[in-house]
């Protein structure tokens, strides 16, 4: 899985140099030491001269930008006069993370007073963040000892947030026959997610796709069904079904390569066999989100695009649909027709036919299984007025539905935490979210809030 990247700014005063030089020495001990910290919580770390003039900070900034950073991590040395760092912390789009620390935990009436020198950088830090305020420049910033709190851990999602912000914008996405018509909810203009994103979009016809279809006796259609027979339950399926569908998702997979994409949709209503498209690629589509491609059905590119970066932090995102409340049990059906993160579904998936009245093409193979159990949290991306977005976030626990009437279904069952169903539902709508969602598992909901804040969205926490 990709890493993120971050730069650590070490700032520290000019004036220490001259007239205390052995200080640096400490001051560089304690800097290597965060160092390794960060690096520990598997974050690639662009080290950074440390820096006391306007000169250097505009030089280390720069080089952070062109290594593709996520981010920027401030860490005070000691204390910096800010007017030296400003306008190259005001002057980058890179988000800022302060991190206000110190190498001693305690310093109270006990302590040595040679020690002030090795940890007032926290006036530095006021200093600088006063500036950054009347500059216009927002910034994150976690506060704590290094090694006796947590603080490492929340400095670790600042980055894993500025990170998703950082991958979303960096988002190549691609479309199988345009949006779904008069389903207007998670629509967004091409040129709009280009302007204001960076977002690529890059629409194919059917029967473009077509022309990267293998023939049923290529090698890598044999070797594809070698592993999905050893991987998979076996369902009840025909070989011609087994084949066509691995043969229209190495087509897809082709195409991902070949445009370098990082998400991809597909509007099943605007296919049919003349295109030369021969089944819907729902088995490809679960297979690419359990390989880190982002997903959403019927043409819907932001979901994609959202679900692409989500994959880069929960490996087991899944684009998922709320199909029906039931009221009774305080639970949310979850579904689609044919598409799960693999990585998503308890036990072995099951490789089954399904003949879909929905489709004029050959009936697909699916990987069908339920949603395993576990807390996790429910991602809606809703676009309202005016080209801006909603970002909704709600914490859930995915029920342990062992036993189900399902059969050949993707499923799952969620809950609310702490939320009845009827107020959930409320309170999702009256935040215009779509009927397109992302699930992702664990403990994300913090780091998706500060990825949605920022991507200057409006964040909703249900």
């Amino acid at each position: 899985m990709e890493k993120p990247k971050v730069g650590l700014l070490p700032l520290y005063l000019k004036l220490y140099d001259e007239v205390l030089p052995g200080l640096r020495k400490d001051a560089e001990f304690f800097l290597n030491k965060i160092q390794s910290e960060i690096t520990n919580r598997g974050i690639d770390v662009i080290n950074g001269k440390i820096c006391t003039l306007k000169e250097e900070f505009d030089l280390e900034i720069k080089k952070f930008e062109d290594a593709d950073a996520c981010a920027i991590i401030t860490l005070h040395l000691a204390y910096s006069p800010s007017l030296e760092s400003i306008n190259s912390l005001a002057g980058t789009n890179l988000p800022i993370i302060v991190f206000d620390t110190t190498p001693d935990y305690e310093f109270g009436p006990g302590n040595n007073p040679d020690r002030i020198m090795n940890n007032h950088g926290i006036h530095g830090v006021q200093d600088m963040c006063n500036l950054l305020l009347k500059n216009g420049k927002s910034f994150y910033i976690v506060a704590g000892h290094w090694s006796k709190s947590g603080v490492i851990e929340e400095l670790s999602n600042k980055v894993k947030s500025a990170f998703l912000a950082w991958y979303f914008k960096q988002n190549r996405i691609g479309r199988i026959g345009g949006p779904f018509k008069g389903m207007g909810d998670f629509q967004v203009e091409n040129r709009l997610l280009k302007n204001i994103y960076g977002i690529d979009v890059f629409e194919i016809s059917p029967e473009e796709i077509a022309s990267y279809i293998p023939g049923p006796g290529e090698a890598g259609v044999k070797e594809e069904i070698k592993k999905d027979r050893e991987f998979f339950l076996p369902g009840d399926i025909s070989e011609d079904c087994l084949i066509n569908s691995i043969r229209i998702g190495i087509a897809i997979r082709r195409w991902i390569e070949k445009e370098g994409l990082s998400g991809f949709t597909i509007n099943f209503s605007a296919i049919e066999r003349s295109s030369g498209f021969i089944t819907m690629p729902f088995l490809e589509a679960s297979k690419s989100m359990s390989r880190g491609i982002g997903y959403a059905g019927e043409g819907d590119t932001i979901t994609a695009a959202l679900n692409a970066a989500l994959l880069k932090i929960g490996p087991d995102s899944s684009f998922a649909e709320m199909f029906c409340p039931d009221w009774k049990n305080n639970m949310i059906f979850l579904s689609h027709m044919g598409e799960i993160n693999i990585n998503a579904i308890a036990d072995k998936p099951v490789l089954a036919e399904k003949k879909l009245p929905f489709l004029k093409l050959e009936n697909p193979a699916i990987a069908f299984g339920r949603f395993k159990p576990g807390p996790a949290q429910i991602v809606n991306l809703a676009p309202v007025k005016d080209c801006s977005f909603n970002l909704i976030v709600s914490d859930i626990n995915i029920e342990d539905a062992k036993k189900d009437n399902f059969k050949n279904t993707i499923r799952g069952w969620f809950k609310p935490e702490n939320k009845m169903v009827a107020e959930f539902l409320k309170e999702f709508s009256m935040s215009g979210g779509t009927h397109h969602s992302v699930i992702i598992y664990g403990k994300n909901k913090d780091i998706i809030l500060d990825f949605g804040r920022i991507m200057s969205w409006n964040t909703v926490e249900i």
